[in-house]
């Protein structure tokens, strides 16, 4: 299973035609900020700004030691540190994805803050209460096994350290459209209603601290960018999610806003600790 989602993720020649699109933009890669690439490395539903108000309500304190679960290509990472000075380690299936993290964060002088590790969210190549924070952002709608990898943040989560959720999960309307930033097909999507990942994670003894059912938000936000990509049309090779996705990206403003729309998903923001006497 996870080498389908490891394929579907990784793109060929992705830090190569990054580099390539920032050039053709007059991005100078030797001194890029994280604004500069915010259309390709902030793709998950309400962007930079939806990420930074969440984190707000964790509460992060300054050299936090941070996992970015799923970390894509280290935006929200880079995002931690820049914002919040916080120490970030970013973790992912993907590895051309990790590839690509480590050259942005370059390029953006962020390496003594962030850096990257390719692995899996199923078997976490860290110690026992090793982080204070835990960002897991558009992850788990991929992950199978939800209760290993909530047992996996649990045990490298420090006492009293706090899980930051902002996930995708199964609405009451069904089924969804494909393809869609996580999944080109069913075979791959696994999304569960928040009730039952609720279920999971407080009886695996988080304490859920905050919460929030930002769907309608979420529908608003790809109506723009339904609105956006249908301007614009197919733009593969420029700086815009389709040097990550290809030519699927084309389709994700339309599906993801109909399938929001129609509650065949919702958007969950959650903020859960874990217990001082784990």
């Amino acid at each position: 299973m996870e080498s389908k989602i490891k394929s579907h993720y990784n793109s060929d020649n992705l830090t190569q035609n990054i580099k390539t699109a920032l050039i053709k933009t007059g991005k100078n890669i030797s001194k890029l900020s994280p604004k500069d690439l915010a259309t390709i490395d902030q793709l998950h539903t309400g962007g930079a700004v939806a990420t930074i108000e969440l984190l707000k309500k964790a509460n992060l304190f300054s050299g936090a030691k941070v996992l970015d679960a799923g970390c894509g290509i280290g935006g929200s990472s880079r995002l931690l540190a820049q914002q919040f000075d916080c120490r970030v380690m970013g973790i992912d299936l993907a590895d051309k994805f990790i590839n690509a993290a480590n050259f942005l964060t370059r390029c953006t002088k962020l390496e003594t803050l962030v850096s990257f590790k390719q692995g899996s969210i199923l078997d976490l190549p860290f110690d026992k209460n090793k982080f204070d924070y835990i960002l897991c952002q558009h992850v788990l709608m991929n992950i199978k096994d939800k209760l290993t990898a909530v047992k996996e943040f649990f045990r490298i989560l420090k006492p009293g350290g706090k899980l930051i959720l902002h996930e995708i999960t199964k609405g009451n309307n069904g089924p969804l459209i494909f393809p869609v930033p996580w999944a080109s097909s069913s075979d791959i999507s696994f999304v569960e209603p928040w009730d039952f990942l609720s279920c999971i994670l407080e009886k695996q003894g988080f304490k859920t601290l905050f919460h929030s059912d930002e769907t309608p938000l979420a529908c608003s936000w790809w109506e723009k960018i339904k609105a956006i990509s249908q301007k614009q049309g197919p733009r593969v090779n420029a700086l815009s999610p389709g040097i990550v996705f290809g030519k699927n990206a084309i389709f994700f403003g339309d599906n993801m806003y109909t399938n929001f729309k129609n509650n065949s998903i919702c958007l969950v923001e959650a903020i859960l600790k874990k217990s001082y006497d784990s």
